[in-house]
């Protein structure tokens, strides 16, 4: 009686353990859906802001029309990507939507640059208005990376230890992949702005 007693008793708490680590898993599993969902939302901000951005420097004189067109490209290529969990999930189309917003990211900030050279612009209050924006929306979308890192790293760690490892097993949970960065170094470099001229 007491053996059978024993043995109930193990298997409760072994019950117990795999629901409270399914749990777990569940709730890191949706905190990396959501810190995704963050990246999409910071990234979309930005994508918005830029018409806003571009039609103000148009009215520039003179303003550089390979930089406009650089510009309008790269953010037309973001916008034929899909965001929906497919791209959570499918590390092809996640990293082609990151490249694209990295292709994005970069070309808006040679259009930043070359405002250098345009007095008038720089002193515009549109202008001024919008470049904090983007420069705001920036912050947010390395903070949102930063918090989507976390929230793999959590989730992975989750899924890979033991005991819970044989329930992610049993019911389908595999580590995600972390997010990578093309050319990290460069990614590193500050880039070098010129005030004096």
């Amino acid at each position: 009686m007491k053996f059978l007693i024993a043995c109930v008793a193990i298997l409760v708490l072994f019950g117990a353990c795999g629901v409270s680590s399914y749990n777990g898993m569940v709730t890191k599993d949706e905190a990396v859906g959501s810190s995704w969902s963050e990246i999409q939302n910071q990234y979309k901000r930005r994508f918005e802001l830029i018409p806003q951005l571009v039609a103000t420097v148009k009215g520039a004189a003179n303003f550089e029309k390979s930089t406009m067109i650089e510009v309008t490209e790269a953010r037309t290529a973001v916008s034929k990507l899909s965001t929906d969990d497919g791209a959570l999930k499918d590390p092809a189309q996640r990293e082609a939507y990151m490249k694209a917003q990295k292709v994005l990211g970069s070309s808006l900030g040679r259009l930043l640059v070359t405002v250098e050279r345009y007095p008038d612009l720089k002193a515009s209050q549109n202008f001024l208005g919008l470049q904090d924006q983007l420069e705001g929306t920036d912050n947010r979308i390395a903070t949102a990376r930063r918090d989507y890192i976390e929230s793999i790293r959590k989730y992975n760690t989750t899924v890979r230890k033991f005991p819970a490892r044989l329930v992610a097993g049993m019911f389908g949970f595999e580590p995600r992949e972390q997010l990578e960065f093309e050319n990290a170094a460069t990614e590193k470099t500050v880039p070098t702005v010129d005030f004096g001229n």
